[in-house]
């Protein structure tokens, strides 16, 4: 039995509640090993099969029965390469079988949302149809400019393009992994509402929390500020929602950090053949996969996380890259403490992350702890004094906290000072004069006005 089925069987029921089917486990367990694929083999799929599929799914219970969706069916090479390009980054749209466009009539019970239920309701039945033919699937919200889509397939005003379901068959590559599931004591109760309070994120004090008030793009209740968040929510919120990316080779990496990433590498150290060099929070392991790259084969890599989940994902994108696994150790650490003796670590690599951390100038600390004499830490950071971050003080920060978790970007100025009290300078720098996507280098005062300050110290 799958252990996240194991896990929601239920003791054993009175005699007068037992299922009417012997095989009703086996059947619930198999539909416990339905994941996500995100990379397909682009083969067909007859078309008498995928109407097969979206039949099983009009199964679904529906809102008074009144069935207000309709599925569009995308088998058309050409339709789904331009998919693909109005989605903005989901390659899959164009590897897959088939995409399905879900959609629904606008105006039935709106306020109440059970059109949409019911819509969803159906995609998910379409999916467990899918994975009993031996199909992989997957629910993409994310599917771009809808009024694009319109003009592409022809759907009228009065109905509402809500997402799509991507399936065909998995590459023999793909990762055959399973998001996690939150342990089921954290999800239910029973007569009222009770829930651990890590897992109940930060808002912004209200009398009421409207729900049409809050907008992914427009939240005014999010608590941006890591300070205002405990080690153990934000351990929480990235350990779970860092699951939206599958951990394949080459393709998640930040468009808007574009040639920045690699001025950001060329800072690191030299460090010996036998050195221990350490990456804090690496999350879906970006930069992990670049510093085992550049870093000898002989240095020992640790990759310090606040979530096993992370880890898990951050395991899968190295062999998904091809990187040996042999001199690398995924360790966690708790409320800011690193799992590492005083002394021990000849660098430590600080990624993006300070505008991350509850208590920046105490992690600080710690790195200097770790460190031995004459080692070194990295850091880069998003830079409040820049084009960036006025864009991220009027814009950015109106938005939802994104998956990778509240941060507020730091005064440059600020962050060198934290660095010179605890640690001698090599190299400090601004990098990318824009909001995004650049990556000139800027020296002197200028390096305070840079998107990213970033550079590299030694403890003495």
């Amino acid at each position: 039995m799958p252990e996240s089925a194991a896990k929601r069987s239920s003791p054993t029921p009175n005699a007068t509640d037992l299922p009417r089917r012997e095989d009703w486990r086996a059947i619930l367990d198999v539909l416990a090993e339905r994941c996500s694929c995100r990379d397909f083999d682009g083969s067909p799929i007859d078309r008498s099969v995928l109407a097969g599929i979206v039949a099983d799914g009009t199964e679904a219970p529906s809102s008074c029965n009144q069935q207000q969706w309709h599925f569009i069916v995308v088998d058309d090479g050409a339709l789904k390469r331009r998919a693909w390009e109005i989605s903005g980054g989901n390659h899959h749209f164009a590897e897959c079988s088939a995409l399905i466009y879900l959609c629904f009539q606008k105006g039935w019970t709106h306020g109440n949302f059970s059109v949409v239920q019911s819509v969803a309701g159906a995609a998910y039945h379409m999916m467990l149809s899918a994975h009993l033919r031996g199909f992989s699937a997957i629910w993409n919200a994310g599917i771009g400019d809808k009024s694009a889509l319109a003009d592409m397939l022809g759907v009228p005003p009065t109905f509402e393009i809500q997402g799509a379901l991507a399936i065909g068959r998995p590459k023999p590559s793909a990762p055959a992994m399973k998001a996690p599931r939150r342990p089921f004591g954290q999800v239910h109760s029973w007569n009222r509402f009770e829930r651990p309070a890590v897992t109940r994120y930060p808002a912004k004090p209200a009398d009421e929390y409207p729900f049409f008030a809050i907008r992914n793009d427009d939240n005014p209740f999010a608590v941006w500020d890591p300070a205002e968040w405990d080690w153990g929510q934000i351990a929480d919120f990235r350990g779970y929602s860092v699951w939206a990316k599958s951990p394949l080779a080459g393709v998640y990496v930040s468009r808007r950090q574009g040639e920045a990433t690699a001025v950001e590498l060329d800072l690191l150290p030299a460090p010996a053949g036998d050195g221990r060099v350490v990456e804090i929070m690496p999350w879906g392991g970006t930069y992990s996969v670049e510093l085992r790259r550049r870093l000898p084969p002989s240095v020992h890599l640790h990759l310090a996380e606040l979530s096993p989940h992370n880890l898990a994902f951050v395991e899968e994108r190295f062999r998904q890259e091809g990187l040996p696994l042999d001199r690398v150790s995924l360790d966690l650490f708790a409320d800011g403490r690193l799992p590492y003796a005083d002394g021990t670590i000849d660098a430590v690599v600080l990624p993006q992350v300070l505008e991350h951390m509850p208590d920046p100038e105490a992690v600080l600390e710690e790195v200097r702890r770790v460190l031995r004499p004459g080692g070194h830490v990295t850091v880069s950071v998003r830079n409040r004094d820049s084009a960036y971050g006025r864009h991220w003080a009027e814009v950015e920060s109106r938005a939802q906290v994104p998956n990778q978790g509240p941060f507020q970007p730091i005064p440059a100025a600020s962050v060198e000072g934290w660095l010179g009290e605890r640690f001698a300078v090599e190299q400090a720098v601004g990098i990318g004069s824009g909001t995004s996507h650049d990556a000139a280098v800027l020296t002197g005062p200028a390096r305070l006005s840079g998107r990213l300050f970033a550079g590299r110290w030694r403890r003495e």
